[in-house]
């Protein structure tokens, strides 16, 4: 772990037009193993500090699924929780966002990081993951999180085949009904990489065409590795869209 290296990250993204710096401290790639919360918050916690004392606005959300993690982040900073989860592995957590009144992402996953990609099967795809975020949200708001504060993310890539990554940014005004922000993450995903036959360096002009699919969709939020050209490919995309 480089904490130099990490900050410089920032540095390049906050200038590259990032709104929001998501900081993790594990991976949570298809058949990756759970890193423990002490070790994730080594990882994370200085990081945040760093970047809240560089950049006092900056906007930092904390990808983790242990409440433990994300308190020490919050008290570094961090403003976001981003539980791919769903707010669901850790039953502490909950009643953190709402004691902290920060914002939460709840993301859809079928499974776990280790087995998520085992042969991921649905009876209704868009039932099961509406129920899901739904449920999440509804954990939220029971804890006392505002309304405004949650955003909802389908789980690009999380526990789904390339037809499912395919039909869920097609179809992505399906989560309208839900009545939150809707954030989608396709940037370098495996999905891109069968459609094109590319390693993951080589998948940028396909996550630009993702993003844009799903803004045009209805998303307000992506998270991307390849901040600046996603930025000015959007950038386009939003003033066409909104005249």
């Amino acid at each position: 772990f480089d904490l130099d290296r990490a900050v410089a990250r920032a540095e390049e993204l906050l200038s590259s037009g990032a709104d929001i710096i998501d900081v993790g401290g594990e991976s949570t790639r298809p058949g990756s193993d759970p890193v423990p919360a002490e070790e994730q918050i080594r990882r994370t916690a200085p990081v945040v500090r760093e970047i809240k004392k560089r950049w006092h606005d900056a906007v930092v959300s904390i990808d983790t699924t242990s409440s433990a993690v994300a308190r020490a982040a919050i008290d570094e900073g961090a403003a976001i929780i981003n539980d791919i989860s769903g707010f669901t592995f850790d039953p502490e957590m909950p009643k953190l966002a709402g004691e902290c009144g920060c914002g939460c992402v709840v993301m859809h996953i079928k499974g776990t990081p280790k087995d998520m990609q085992k042969d991921p099967r649905y009876d209704d795809l868009w039932g099961e993951i509406k129920e899901y975020l739904a449920r999440g949200a509804k954990r939220l708001l029971d804890a006392g999180v505002s309304g405004e504060s949650i955003v909802v993310d389908p789980g690009i890539g999380f526990g789904k085949r390339l037809e499912h990554n395919l039909q869920i940014l097609r179809e992505l005004s399906q989560l309208d009904e839900l009545g939150f922000p809707i954030l989608v993450g396709p940037s370098r995903k495996s999905f891109i990489g069968m459609l094109l036959d590319l390693p993951l360096e080589e998948r940028l002009e396909g996550t630009i065409a993702a993003c844009v699919v799903s803004v045009l969709n209805g998303a307000s939020i992506v998270r991307v590795h390849d901040v600046r050209e996603v930025r000015r490919a959007l950038d386009v995309a939003w003033a066409i869209i909104n005249g």
